[in-house]
């Protein structure tokens, strides 16, 4: 089974940039199958992670950032594969 994990965070204003460099440098307790990272308006930061894993296993995250760095607290989301068309 495939499960992703999502992390988003949104950076103070104008530090976008120091929030995207923070993620890219977390390294995780394990290697997921795929990670991406990507940034959109109002300085926002989403990481993916795709595992090989039961829906429930207890996978490693992204910590939540410096505070300095972010406007609120991270969303988190985990799905689980439907399949592919």
């Amino acid at each position: 089974m495939t499960v992703a994990l999502m992390w988003e965070a949104r950076a103070v204003e104008g530090r976008g940039a120091d929030l995207l460099a923070w993620a890219q440098r977390q390294n995780l307790a394990a290697t997921p199958v795929r990670r991406e990272t990507f940034h959109a308006p109002q300085d926002r930061v989403l990481v993916i992670t795709w595992w090989d894993a039961p829906y429930d296993a207890a996978l490693p995250e992204l910590p939540e950032p410096p505070g300095e760095l972010v406007t609120r607290p991270v969303h988190r989301w985990r799905f689980e594969s439907a399949g592919t068309r």
